[in-house]
């Protein structure tokens, strides 16, 4: 185990004897969502884990440790500090934890502080990708290249509908990323059910995907997987709809100079206050959806090697 690392016990225990741990990001507790909801969702996505059998694990930078499962009152720090919560990716973990910081992983950093603790299965809202415009920006997120080096299954709603969808399947085609759609084969943008884009596989078995991950690995080909699972359908919004509001908030993030690590906070606050607050309900809705497959992943995954 890395010296850099801590494990809560709950999750040390379930990993030592082969019990099914689900990872969880904590950049939505600190930069996706208002305080109390951003708490109470983490809360409530650990117990959705809990309810299907799992162990679940959110990770984040306690105190300049890298830490695999947190206690109630560090989520509600997270929640209650918000955005003064340093945002994290693969390119800031060695500072924060030299400077000894408190600090929200994103989709990239989650995967590398759950690999070091050996969890294999992770469940977020959406992933990171190439951003619209990113031919002149180079706007293209840490997230694309730690799948394409880390080797964990990342269950989430697709990409995130504010990012161009065609460009980000072709970063991770090219570096060897399958996007695996559960029971869809239109790949799910964020807060729609239909990018009108596909996938690269239909799979509607949870214990079919465990066995892709096995073999995918055993192959020593490394690297993660997307396993795109659409948000339900009550809690969908419309493609045109999300699309308009879109457009009209990327429009206001260029206007007031956003940039960076600010730009999907920005966008996601314009799009939740657009939309009248349904955006947030929905982001909600497909988190705990994804926590749901992933548990069943996890579990599944554990079963392979004649474990639990």
């Amino acid at each position: 185990m890395n010296a850099l690392l801590d494990v809560h016990p709950e999750v040390a225990d379930a990993l030592a004897t082969g019990r099914p741990v689900v990872a969880l990001e904590s950049t939505i507790i600190s930069h996706g969502m208002p305080w109390p909801q951003n708490a109470e969702t983490a809360l409530a996505v650990e117990a959705e884990v809990r309810a299907q059998g799992a162990v679940p694990a959110t990770i984040a930078v306690i105190a300049g440790r890298l830490t695999a499962g947190l206690t109630r009152e560090q989520i509600e720090l997270l929640g209650r500090s918000g955005q003064a919560v340093a945002k994290v990716s693969r390119r800031d973990l060695p500072y924060l934890v030299m400077r000894g910081g408190l600090g929200a992983t994103t989709v990239a950093a989650t995967m590398i502080i759950a690999a070091l603790a050996g969890i294999r299965v992770f469940a977020t809202g959406g992933i990171g990708g190439v951003h619209r415009g990113a031919e002149t920006s180079l706007d293209i997120s840490a997230d694309l290249q730690e799948l394409a080096r880390t080797p964990v299954a990342v269950v989430c709603a697709g990409a995130k509908s504010i990012l161009d969808l065609g460009l980000t399947l072709e970063y991770l085609e090219t570096h060897g990323v399958p996007v695996i759609g559960y029971r869809t084969s239109s790949l799910p943008a964020f807060f729609s059910r239909d990018s009108g884009f596909g996938v690269d596989h239909r799979i509607d078995d949870a214990a079919d995907i465990a066995r892709l991950m096995q073999v995918k690995w055993d192959l020593g080909l490394g690297g993660g997987l997307v396993i795109a699972n659409p948000i339900p359908e009550r809690h969908a919004l419309a493609r045109e709809v999300i699309d308009q509001v879109i457009t009209q908030a990327l429009a206001e993030a260029q206007a007031q100079g956003v940039q960076g690590k600010a730009v999907t906070p920005f966008l996601l606050q314009r799009v939740n206050a657009l939309t009248g607050g349904h955006s947030l309900a929905s982001n909600i809705q497909l988190v705990l959806n994804n926590a749901r497959l992933a548990a069943a992943l996890a579990t599944a995954y554990a079963a392979l090697s004649g474990r639990k």
